[in-house]
């Protein structure tokens, strides 16, 4: 969701409270790690990480979870995590943009496909004139979601305008299509009033969906810029505890476990 005034009001509040801070892994070594995770996929990486690899790493690790996109980074910024695991390059630096708050972005950790999907038609090509087409309302996941159907040859955007596009932003629509922008968590319960919605691959998961094989098109992996990865603050970027935690997380088991535990619907990097 795009950060209301009120809210970066919140968060700014939060930022020079946050710089006081003096519990958590900050000041105790021996603290655990609290990692702000959604609850599909990162939730079930992060716990395997914890139940099975931390210990061999001398790591203790608390796993909370959230369902929108906008707190794990507050609760970062204020002092109640010590990182996060959920989100894209691009959401992090628009978030940064829009709030002024100062987050670190430590490695990536997996892709989830960003992915059409209908309970009324099997493919793009049955789309009838003004379609209605679900897209996230968050900056840079509507852009994402836009590129996608761009790419599919529904709709273009104007030329320069496709790394921040909106639907305000579309420069032809041969289709007539009519978007809605809701919240990413609302997009799969879109689908029995919409035509196509254009849903994250953590949400879709989350609500039965199987990427792989229900998606009338997904992104494609090759040149994706849009991994999920591990964020901190600055002044736990270069702690030992969270290099080894993203070294766990980039491990060969974990990719493993993403393999035989998503089967292609969520892809490690």
């Amino acid at each position: 969701m795009r950060i209301r005034a009120a809210l970066v009001a919140v968060l700014l509040t939060a930022v020079g409270c946050g710089s006081g801070q003096t519990g958590g892994a900050a000041s105790d070594p021996d603290a655990a790690l609290k990692v702000g995770v959604s609850p599909v996929p990162h939730a079930q990486v992060l716990k395997y990480v914890a139940d099975n690899l931390a210990k061999d790493k001398g790591l203790k690790i608390e796993v909370v979870e959230f369902t929108d996109y906008v707190q794990p980074n507050t609760a970062l910024v204020d002092g109640s995590l010590d990182a996060n695991y959920f989100q894209t390059v691009p959401y992090l630096e628009t978030f940064k943009s829009e709030s002024g708050a100062t987050l670190e972005w430590v490695g990536p950790v997996h892709l989830e496909p960003l992915g059409v999907y209908s309970r009324k038609h099997k493919n793009l090509a049955d789309l009838p004139e003004g379609a209605k087409v679900a897209v996230a309302n968050d900056a840079t996941n509507e852009a994402r979601g836009l590129r996608l159907l761009q790419e599919n040859g529904l709709i273009k955007v104007k030329e320069g305008a496709e790394k921040t596009a909106t639907v305000r932003d579309i420069a032809e629509n041969p289709k007539k299509l009519q978007f809605v922008e809701l919240e990413a968590a609302q997009l799969p319960r879109s689908l029995d009033d919409t035509d196509v919605s254009v849903v994250n691959g953590n949400y879709a998961i989350d609500a039965g969906l199987k990427p792989a094989d229900d998606a009338l098109v997904l992104e494609k992996t090759e040149g994706n810029p849009n991994a999920n990865g591990l964020v901190t603050r600055a002044e736990l970027k270069d702690d030992k505890r969270i290099k080894d935690l993203l070294a766990l997380l980039q491990s060969q088991q974990v990719k493993d476990y993403i393999k035989n535990t998503f089967a292609g619907s969520v892809l490690a990097v």
